[in-house]
This record gives structure tokens, sequence and C-alpha cells, in this order.
């Protein structure tokens, strides 16, 4: 061996002699590269050869063309390629005509020919990279499978492992082993995306977050297991612990909080805000949930296959519902009801479509003749203005007729159905104007009678007075007699 040092050739050789007995032991890997401590031998062509010697001989260090070489078989099929820094057994090993690559660890960038701008650290670190470019990876078979793919990150044991053509991708943590042709995925925790092939467009952050994820497309999952089970879902976005975790193949749903939406499966549009928030969906859509998992109960409000649904808050945890732009806004349509029991908003329906056993109120409504109204006022923490009231107390409407009150949650009596005690004092008036009709109508009768019997009585006068006439007519004139 000769060396620029002018060493002996005694010690030249011993170390030459050292180092082939060295590289003909077998290769075990125990987390350190093969023959760090010694400078190896480097086989390239004459163009790269270090210090002008010629191609076949042993070197080290820096070649032409500013390529750097140390390990046995580093950049061993060089040609033309230039700064290239190759350190580790047979690292950057085909490279040909690449450029401004970087390996270092046991066969580091070892198929690589045409690619550039690599970087490669560790075990067979991007070990299959042909002519991929501007790829890095730092870790144990890191992007091990990577052929053309380029821009890609994996930091981590065997992250990005099988990637191929796959582009833009970020991987840290063992994250997207199986990826192949997914592109612009980005996952950080242990087997993050683990499964992923060629799913494009996920961000996954969290240990196992998105790691069944097939081919499922823009799909987001920050916290860990978010999203742990999705298979082909898309547009799903999950954050927080478990968030999402059992969905396979839902779409567009969005979570936030820990184990939002922790049991949908493929319910599609479903979107949760809050601790546990939409927990019981399973299959439904089209649900909002937010802030609805009871403390007490330790469950959300929510029904496993429900769907088209809003919920706001828990029946047992919020007391009170302050919504501003409502009070003094102007609007015509149907008024809004509020169920005591569960909560529900809606409208009172009147149409046939929605009915059974419809017939007439008939003596039904007369229960509302018992009622007493009354003027009150609201205790002052429910109204510190004291304004006078005027209506029912349920409990003694419940005494006349139990269905005309409305019961909270614990069954006692809250509210009077006064809607329905207007419909009885509609049918209790309209049942008074048919009484007072019928009445008009018999004097109306012996209003005709009394005319009648004024007509004939008149008819009768003027007969009479006819007669009276005749009669008077009838009478001898009398006659003077003179009497001598």
């Amino acid at each position: 061996m000769q060396f620029n040092n002018s060493t002996s050739t005694k010690n030249e050789n011993k170390n030459d002699n050292y180092i082939h007995k060295k590289l003909d032991q077998p290769f075990a890997f125990a987390g350190r590269l093969p023959c760090n401590h010694v400078r190896a031998r480097v086989c390239c062509a004459s163009a790269n050869s270090a210090n002008g010697h010629a191609t076949g001989e042993t070197t080290r260090g820096r070649l032409s063309n500013g390529n750097t070489a140390e390990g046995n078989g580093a950049l061993f099929s060089l040609t033309t390629g230039a700064n290239n820094t190759a350190l580790g057994y047979q690292t950057l090993f085909s490279n040909t005509i690449g450029y401004q690559n970087e390996a270092t660890g046991y066969q580091a960038l070892f198929s690589n020919t045409e690619g550039f701008f690599n970087t490669a650290y560790g075990f067979q670190a991007l070990y299959s990279n042909t002519t991929g470019t501007r790829n890095t990876a730092y870790g144990l078979q890191t992007l091990f499978s990577n052929t053309t793919g380029h821009r890609n990150t994996a930091l981590g044991r065997q992250s990005l492992f099988s990637n191929t053509t796959g582009f833009h991708n970020v991987a840290i943590g063992g994250a997207l082993s199986s990826n192949t042709t997914g592109f612009f995925n980005t996952a950080t925790g242990f087997e993050a995306l683990y499964l992923n092939t060629t799913g494009a467009r996920n961000t996954a952050t969290g240990l196992v977050a998105l790691s069944s994820n097939t081919t499922g497309n823009y799909n987001t999952a920050p916290g860990l297991f978010a999203l742990s089970n999705n298979t082909t879902g898309n547009e799903n976005a999950a954050s927080g612990n478990q968030a999402l975790d059992n969905n396979t193949t839902g779409n567009l749903n969005t979570a936030n909080g820990d184990y939002a939406l922790s049991s949908s499966t493929t319910g599609n549009n479903n979107g949760s805000v809050g601790y546990a928030a939409g927990s019981n969906l399973t299959t439904g859509s089209n649900n909002i949930d937010i802030g609805n998992f009871s403390t007490a109960a330790q469950s959300s409000s929510d029904i496993a296959g429900e769907s088209n649904t809003i919920r706001l808050g828990a029946p047992d945890t919020q007391t009170a519902t302050f919504i501003a732009g409502i009070n003094g806004a102007v609007v015509t349509g149907s008024v809004v009801m509020v169920d005591a029991t569960t909560g529900q908003l809606g409208t009172v329906v009147s149409s046939e479509r929605f009915k059974d056993a419809v017939k007439p109120m008939d003596e039904a409504s007369e229960a509302i003749l018992s009622l007493k109204p009354v003027t009150f006022r609201y205790k002052h923490e429910l109204d510190p203005k004291g304004i006078p009231q005027f209506g029912l107390v349920a409990e003694e409407v419940e005494k006349v007729n139990p269905d005309l009150i409305v019961r909270d949650s614990k069954g006692k009596a809250y509210s009077v159905r006064y809607e329905a005690v207007n419909a009885m004092l509609l049918n209790e008036f309209l049942k008074q104007h048919e009484a007072f009709l019928k009445e008009q109508n018999k004097v109306e009768k012996l209003g005709g009678v009394v005319a009648s019997l004024a007509a004939t009585v008149k008819e009768q006068a003027a007969q009479i007075q006819k007669v009276s006439a005749q009669l008077e007519a009838s009478k001898p004139v009398p006659q003077v007699v003179n009497n001598p």
C-alpha cells in the first residue's frame, strides 16, 4: 500500500493484511457499522482514484470530483458522479452518475445510480433507491424500498420502509412503513399510517394514528390511536386520543377531543367537539355533537344509529342556555317548542298525516271549566324584576286533567300545555256558540209565529171593521113623523 503520509511498507502490509482478515469474517450487525475503526478498501474508476492511484488499488479518503468515500465498496461503481459522500460498507455501491448524495451506514443508498440530493444515514437506509431524488432517510432501513420516489423524509427505524415511487412523504418514528406509492403523507409517531399503501395527503401524528389506513385520502389524525382503524375512509379529521378510533370507511367526519366519535364505523359527515362527544354513534350520518358527554351518566347523549341530529350539551350538566341574536329579531313561522324531558327543540305539527285516532273533542274540553286562573310572580332567583304574571298552576291543573301538564325529567309537574288549553277553550266556545245559534233559531221561529199571529189579528181586525161597516150601513134610517 502507498499513502502520501510515507508510512513504512512494513506497517502498510501489516495493516492491509489486518483489513483483509476482517473483511473475510462474517458480518454481524450489532448496532455498529463494520470496520468503522479502520479506513477500508475503496475500488473506484480512475477518474475518482484517490491521489491519482490506478483503478483497483486500495484507496481511502477524499476522491476527485468532490467525492468522499470511506468503507469497503463505498462508491464502488462511481463514474462521473460528483460531490457524493459515502461512509460505511458498500454505501452508494451502485452509484454511477448520481451527485450530491450523502450515505452513512451499512449499504446505505446501495442501489442508487443516478439519484441526487439524497441523504441516507443508517443501516440500509434508502437501500433500493435508484433515481429518486431529494430524499432524506435517518434510521435502520428507512426508505428501504424507495426506487424513484422523491422528496421523502423518513426518520426512525423502517420509516417509509415499503415506499417505492411515493413522493413528498414525511415519516417520523417507524411511520408509513407500508406506503408504496402514496404521496404528500405526513406521519409522526410509532406505526402512524403504518399500513398506508397508496393513500395520499394524509396527516397522522401520534402513536398508531391512522395505522390501518390503506388507500384513504385527505385524512388528518393528530392523537394517540386517532383514526387507527380507518382503511379507505376519506377526508376525515380526528384530533385527540382515540378520536374516530373505529372509523373504517366513513368519510367527511370531524372529531375534536379525546374519544370523540370513537364508536363511529361507517358514518359520514359527522362532526363532534368535546371529550367523548358523539361517542355512541356507530353508523349514523350528518350528526353534530358538541359537549354532549355526561360525566354523571358516563355516556354521551347520542344514539347509535341516529342521523341528521344536532345535540348541544349534556342534559344533566348544562342547566341554562344563552343565545345572542334572538331577542328582538322579528320572524314569522311556527312556534318553537321544547321537550321538557329530553330538551329536544321542534314545532307542533297539525297535519292529519302525523295523527292517529282523530275524533271530536265533545265533552272532553269541559275540564277547563274547573281550572282556576291566577295572578302571580316568579320567585326572585328566576325573575329579579318581579313582573306580574297571569296563568295557571301546574299542580292544580294536574288535579283537573293530568293530560294538560308537562312533566320534567323526574316526572314532576313542570308546566301547563297552554296550547291544549286554548284548543279546549275553542271547543267550549264553539259549543256555546252552537247553543246560542239554536236558541236564536228558536227565537226567530217564535218571531215568525208572532208575526203571523199579528198578521192574522190585523186581517181579522180588518174583517171585523168591514163587517161593522156593513152592519152600520144596513141599519134603517130614522124617519120623522109629523103628527097633526
